[in-house]
């Protein structure tokens, strides 16, 4: 959900094409993930959190009112965190689930979630160079 939710401020307010374009990617990846998400819990008569955690909220709302170099390389910093995070995540799911359909959803989505971590770090020390320039 915060992957989208970047997206969607990345699209609306970073200066840098490549981030607009990352911001594009992260929606389009992680609704098709969210979608998927929500079949999984529903199958498994999970709710899972329709609201963000603390700690992403105040990401969100801090992100929210930088502009410019400082918003892209902020935004790329939070995405970065954010992913290394999930790509944890997926992968002791993917090889300690005892649940065959998380397992399997874990190791489907992880190489995705593995590619967006690089690009985001590429794109992260791009926009903090472009920043400090």
């Amino acid at each position: 959900m915060i992957e989208a939710l970047l997206g969607e401020l990345a699209k609306q307010h970073a200066k840098a094409v490549e981030v607009q374009q990352l911001g594009d990617h992260m929606v389009a990846d992680h609704i098709k993930a969210n979608e998927e998400v929500t079949t999984l819990s529903k199958a498994k008569d999970v709710t899972p959190s329709a609201a963000l955690d603390a700690e992403h909220k105040t990401a969100v709302e801090k992100l929210g009112e930088t502009r410019a170099a400082a918003f892209d390389k902020a935004l790329m910093a939070q995405m970065v965190v954010d992913h290394r995070q999930s790509v944890a995540l997926l992968e002791t799911a993917a090889t300690s689930a005892k649940d065959f359909e998380i397992k399997a959803f874990a190791t489907k989505r992880l190489p995705t979630l593995e590619a967006h971590l690089s690009v985001a770090q590429t794109t992260s020390k791009s926009s903090a160079k472009a920043s400090s320039s």
